[in-house]
């Protein structure tokens, strides 16, 4: 899924080096002109390895170069001189990325800590020289080991957003406002569905210095599990959280409903996220009257199976109960 300078999704091919070869050489200079076998080893071959950086948000970066091939390892030389190994190449991701083989879409590793280290392709070994392979028999072998060739493959490259607590809801919900309000990130807002085509974090500051991050995620339709929509894409990113907050608007038809379809649909896709921490957030809850909010509160009580609040991010209704709440939750 792209927009802007969002990716999150991306195939890329990659190739390790070749070992160099070892060499075949037997000694000679002045006064020695049979001298024993000196031929030494080659090289490895270049790994490709994938590395974790906490400052990037995105694979961007991979969006115009998909290619990537490691150096070869050099071969030895005379006088058992070692061949250079091959180059490596590091490929930088942000954390929370998963990578896959393309063909099998089996799960290779995933990289979730800043400077995380892992090879993804090895280079080939370097091959022995013939200084190895004498013996007291064969004093002089004319033989070497070729080095043995890298690996190559497509991998697919796949981000899960990395925070504490996943904003859930319809589009039009008031998510991205939400988010705008109690923290510093600045979401495309706008009064129609699927204003927001990424996953937009910001970091929450609450009492006492404490903090925590805040990921919206774009909005869910009736169907995403299956991929209507773009919801197969969205959803992905709610598997990282450790609390989900539910967001439905005050002026919805029904909320109770629209919170059961929304929890449905995240149970199609992974049964397990309906095991992390749920609230949910009555948002535009300024609209209401006293009487209308009793009224809808009376109603939540008996029907809703969670904790519920009101809200108003216009307001600020309720935003610092909010944030008490998600920080008591992610406390325990």
């Amino acid at each position: 899924m792209t927009e802007g300078n969002f990716t999150d999704y991306v195939k890329i091919y990659a190739a390790s080096g070749n070992g160099g070869a070892g060499s075949m050489h037997l000694h000679r200079e002045k006064f020695v002109p049979k001298g024993g076998p000196d031929g030494g080893d080659g090289g490895r071959g270049g790994h490709i390895i994938l590395k974790g950086n906490k400052h990037l948000w995105t694979l961007i970066h991979f969006k115009f170069q998909k290619h990537f091939r490691a150096e070869h390892g050099e071969a030895g030389g005379a006088n058992r001189s070692f061949g250079a190994d091959g180059k490596d190449i590091y490929l930088e991701v942000p954390l929370g990325t998963i990578v896959k083989d393309a063909e099998t879409e089996e799960v290779l590793f995933e990289i979730t800590e800043d400077g995380q280290e892992v090879i993804a392709l090895r280079g080939g070994k370097g091959g022995l020289g013939n200084w190895h392979f004498r013996t007291a028999t064969n004093q002089t072998p004319r033989y070497a080991q070729p080095g043995l060739p890298g690996e190559e493959r497509e991998l697919l490259l796949e981000l899960k957003v990395l925070a504490d607590v996943g904003l859930v809801g319809f589009p039009n919900a008031g998510k991205s406002t939400l988010l705008s309000v109690i923290t510093s990130a600045k979401p495309k807002i706008g009064d129609y569905p699927f204003t927001t085509l990424k996953p937009n974090l910001g970091i929450v500051e609450n009492r006492d210095f404490q903090s925590f991050v805040m990921a919206d995620i774009p909005g869910i339709i009736e169907g995403a599990a299956e991929g209507k929509g773009l919801g197969h894409f969205f959803l992905r990113h709610i598997e990282r959280n450790s609390v989900l907050l539910f967001l439905i608007p005050a002026d919805a038809n029904d909320i109770v409903a629209e919170y059961e379809i929304l929890l449905n649909e995240l149970k199609k896709y992974n049964p397990e996220l309906l095991d992390k921490q749920r609230l949910v957030a009555i948002s535009k809850s300024d609209m209401l009257d006293d009487e209308l909010t009793a009224a809808i509160d009376k109603e939540l009580a008996a029907k809703l199976k969670v904790p519920y609040l009101f809200i108003s991010s216009v307001s600020g209704k309720g935003i610092q109960k909010l944030k008490d709440e998600l920080m008591s939750r992610l406390d325990n």
